[in-house]
């Protein structure tokens, strides 16, 4: 099946089996591995990306349903000035341990911010929720989160 989708600001068209999934897609035909896969249920939130601007766990769309959509994924929220806030936020904080939820934090994020630029602590877990950090106890995640949105209210 033929799919042109735009990556990260760039045209790619590709041949790919009905059955790939996006997550497969980006890591595999494009090489683009910062999208992690976690678990393939949907459960983790690790494949988090940006299609059409919404947050969008890539492990449960097929890429054949991406078809003519806007995808970002996290090698495309840094611009040739610097890292995105949001990355900025999560390096100053410390909001990662290992790094393997981290693209996926960042990516449900943004998204977060986007829907709710000043959030409250509770509405940042909450907002969260779908994506799993084995490592942290969410701290300074959170703390990232809030420090992107300018402070937020507490």
């Amino acid at each position: 099946m033929q799919i042109d989708v735009t990556v990260n600001g760039q045209p790619k068209s590709a041949d790919v089996e009905p059955r790939t999934l996006l997550v497969h897609y980006l890591r595999d035909d494009l090489g683009l591995t910062g999208t992690n896969i976690g678990c393939d249920t949907s459960s983790c939130g690790a494949c988090t990306i940006h299609v059409e601007g919404e947050s969008v766990k890539s492990c449960t769309m097929l890429a054949a349903q991406a078809r003519g959509a806007d995808i970002t994924t996290i090698e495309g929220m840094a611009t040739d000035d610097g890292l995105h806030p949001m990355q900025q936020a999560f390096m100053e904080c410390h909001g990662l341990q290992c790094g393997y939820c981290t693209p996926g934090m960042v990516m449900a994020a943004t998204s977060l911010l986007k829907e709710n630029p000043s959030p409250t602590e509770a509405e940042v877990r909450e907002g969260l929720e779908g994506n799993l950090c084995r490592c942290t106890g969410y701290h300074n995640i959170v703390k990232s989160v809030m420090s992107a949105a300018g402070g937020g209210s507490q």
